[in-house]
C-alpha cells in the first residue's frame, strides 16, 4: 500500500507551543545551510505587506518557516519561503494556489503565493498549537479524541476532493491541533504522485498513530526523505512475520472494536476504502461528547435512539458495520417472533380463564436466576515481557484467542535453565475481557507439559514497552487469583476457585518456568478460554 507522507517542522517557542509545519522533513545537522544569499531577516517586509517577526525553522527541502504579521490586516501569518524561486518553487506555489480555492474550517487558510524569482514564498494562516506528531509524543489519544481528529481530517479531505483535487501530504506532521482545540490540515501537494484513495487511506494511518503512537506503513512516512531521518520521529508498528502491523487493540487495551476494525480496513490494500465524504460522515456519527457516548470501562457504545440513521459506511459496503447491523436486526427479529408466539398462542388450544391475581401473601416475583456460564469474549491480548532486550517475542498475541488450539504464541528457546535461562523473571499473556465479568474458570492450552505458571489480575493498563510491562507485573503480582498451579504436568491448565462476588476485566497468565524442548526450554500458549458471566 502506498505510504502517506511523514513528519515535518515542529518547534516550541515563547514559552508555549507554536507549531507550524513545512512540506519537507526537519533538517538535521548534515543538511546544508539554505538561502545564504538574500536570506530574510527579522523586520523585513515582503511584498510591502508581510513583516517577518521570528524564524521558526528550516526543513531539508530548502524551505524556511517564519512567523510574520500582515501589516495591513494586523493579523499573524506563517511565511513558508523557498530560495531560489522560479521553476524550483513551482510545485509549492501551485499547491498554494490550489489550496487557496478551498475554504474549510479544518484546512489551514492560504492567503498569498508570491514568486520573486530570487525567492518564492507562501503566506498562510498562523496556528498557535502543535502538530499531531508532537501531541501523541506525550502519549496516545483516547478513542473519542482520536475519532475527532480523524473526523476533522476526513472532512477537510472531503472539501478538497469535491473540487477534484488531491491533498497528497496527509501525515502526523501536517495535522495541527490549535490551542483552542481546532484540528487543521496543512501543506497540500500538487505533484500528481498521489490519489484521493491514498488520501483516505492516510486517515487510517492517522487513526492508528493517534491510538497507538506507532506508524503502520512499511515505507518511510515522508516521500523523498532519507530512510533513517524521515521516520526518526515516529516509531514503527509491531509487525508479524509477514510485515503486517498489529491491530491497535493488540497494541493497547481499551481501543473500541469498531474503531479498531475501521482503522485496519482503511489500511488494508485488499479492501476498497470509502470516499472521503462517506468516511467523514461515519466518523462524525461517532464524534460526540465522551460522557454521552463512551463507556470508560468497556468498548465504544452506539446510541440506540429510535429512527437512528444507518451507518454511512454500511451503505457504502463497509463489511464489519454491515455485519454488526445485520446481527442486531437478527436479534430483534427473533425477539419479535418470540413475542408474537407468546401473545398469540396456539389457535387449536382451548381458551382458559384468566389467572386470578395473587393474594397479598403470595410472592410477586421469584428470585431471578443467575446468568448462565458461557465462554467470555476476549477483546484484546498482549505479551508481557518486562526484561526483553529487543521486544522480539511480543508478537502473535492475537493467536491465543483465535479459536485454534493447535497454534498460538510461543516463547523463544532458552538455554541453561528452565527459568528463561536466568535472563528473565518470566513472561506472560495479558488479556482484556472488554468489561468486568464474574469468572468461573480460565483454561490455558499449552504446547508442552511441565510448565509452571500462575494467574494474576489487576486494574491498570500500560503501553507495550519494557517499562509498561514492568509496571503491570509489579501491580498484578499483588493479586494472584484462581487455584494456583506451581507446576502442572498436563498441556491444559484450568484455574478455578474464583470469588463469585468479584468481577474482573484484566488477567495475566504469568509463566515462571519453561518445559524442556529439544536442546533448551520453550513453551507455546495455544489458546486461552475464559468462562463466566
Amino acid at each position: 500500500m502506498p505510504s502517506s507522507a511523514g513528519p515535518s517542522i515542529d518547534k516550541i517557542t515563547e514559552g508555549g507551543r507554536v507549531t507550524q509545519v513545512g512540506e519537507g522533513q526537519d533538517a538535521d545537522e548534515t543538511t546544508p545551510p539554505v538561502m545564504t544569499f538574500g536570506a530574510p531577516t527579522a523586520g523585513e517586509v515582503l511584498a510591502e505587506r508581510y513583516e517577518l517577526v521570528e524564524h521558526i525553522n528550516n526543513d531539508s527541502a530548502g524551505r524556511l518557516v517564519w512567523r510574520g504579521v500582515d501589516v495591513v490586516l494586523r493579523r499573524p501569518v506563517a511565511v513558508v519561503m523557498r530560495y531560489p524561486g522560479g521553476d524550483s518553487a513551482t510545485e509549492m506555489l501551485q499547491a498554494a494556489v490550489a489550496a487557496s480555492r478551498v475554504i474549510h474550517p479544518n484546512l489551514v487558510g492560504v492567503y498569498d503565493a508570491i514568486d520573486e524569482a530570487e525567492r518564492a514564498y507562501v503566506v498562510r494562516e498562523w496556528v498557535d498549537g502543535q502538530s499531531l506528531r508532537e501531541l501523541v509524543s506525550d502519549g496516545p489519544l483516547d478513542a473519542a479524541r482520536a475519532t475527532a481528529v480523524g473526523n476533522a481530517v476526513a472532512s477537510a479531505l472531503a472539501a478538497v476532493h469535491a473540487t477534484g483535487m488531491v491533498h497528497g501530504n496527509v501525515h502526523p506532521g501536517t495535522v495541527m491541533i490549535s490551542d483552542d482545540g481546532r484540528v487543521v490540515l496543512a501543506d497540500a501537494r500538487t505533484d500528481g504522485a498521489d490519489s484521493q484513495e491514498n488520501d483516505v487511506r492516510a486517515v487510517g494511518g492517522l487513526l492508528y498513530f493517534a491510538l497507538t503512537g506507532y506508524w503502520p506503513h512499511t515505507e518511510a512516512p515522508l516521500r523523498g526523505a532519507t530512510a533513517g531521518h524521515g521516520r526518526a520521529g515516529i516509531p514503527d508498528a509491531v509487525r508479524d512475520a509477514n510485515g503486517t502491523a498489529a491491530a491497535p487493540r493488540q497494541v493497547r487495551a481499551g481501543v473500541p472494536a469498531y474503531l479498531d476494525d475501521l482503522t485496519m480496513d482503511l489500511l488494508d490494500a485488499d479492501i476498497a476504502p470509502p470516499s472521503s465524504d462517506v468516511l467523514a460522515a461515519e466518523l462524525a456519527r461517532l464524534d460526540v461528547p465522551e460522557d454521552d457516548y463512551l463507556d470508560t470501562h468497556g468498548p465504544l457504545r452506539f446510541a440506540a435512539e429510535t429512527g437512528e440513521e444507518p451507518s454511512p459506511l454500511a451503505a457504502a459496503g463497509g463489511r464489519k458495520v454491515a455485519l454488526g447491523i445485520a446481527g442486531l436486526l437478527a436479534v430483534a427479529l427473533v425477539g419479535l417472533l418470540i413475542g408474537i408466539s407468546t401473545l398469540g398462542g396456539d389457535e387449536d388450544e382451548p381458551q382458559t380463564s384468566p389467572v386470578a391475581a395473587p393474594s397479598s401473601s403470595a410472592p410477586l416475583s421469584e428470585e431471578p436466576a443467575p446468568p448462565p456460564v458461557r465462554d467470555l469474549k476476549i477483546s484484546a491480548a498482549r505479551i508481557i515481557d518486562p526484561d526483553s532486550r529487543d521486544r522480539a517475542e511480543v508478537r502473535d498475541a492475537e493467536k491465543v484467542f483465535d479459536g485454534d488450539k493447535d497454534e498460538g504464541w510461543s516463547t523463544q528457546t532458552y538455554r541453561g535453565a528452565s527459568n528463561f535461562g536466568n535472563y528473565k523473571r518470566g513472561m506472560g499473556v495479558w488479556i482484556d475481557l472488554g468489561g468486568e465479568h464474574t469468572i468461573k474458570s480460565v483454561q490455558v492450552n499449552l504446547s508442552d507439559t511441565g510448565a509452571s505458571a500462575e494467574l494474576l489480575t489487576g486494574t491498570i493498563d500500560q503501553p507495550s514497552t519494557n517499562k509498561g510491562d514492568d509496571e503491570i507485573l509489579k501491580a498484578y503480582k499483588k493479586n494472584p487469583i484462581g487455584q494456583p498451579f506451581e507446576a502442572h504436568d498436563g498441556t491444559t491448565m484450568t484455574f478455578n476457585g474464583f470469588d463469585a462476588d468479584k468481577k474482573y476485566r484484566y488477567l495475566l497468565f504469568w509463566i515462571t518456568d519453561l518445559p524442556p524442548n529439544g536442546s533448551g526450554y520453550k513453551v507455546g500458549v495455544n489458546e486461552i478460554t475464559v468462562q463466566g458471566s
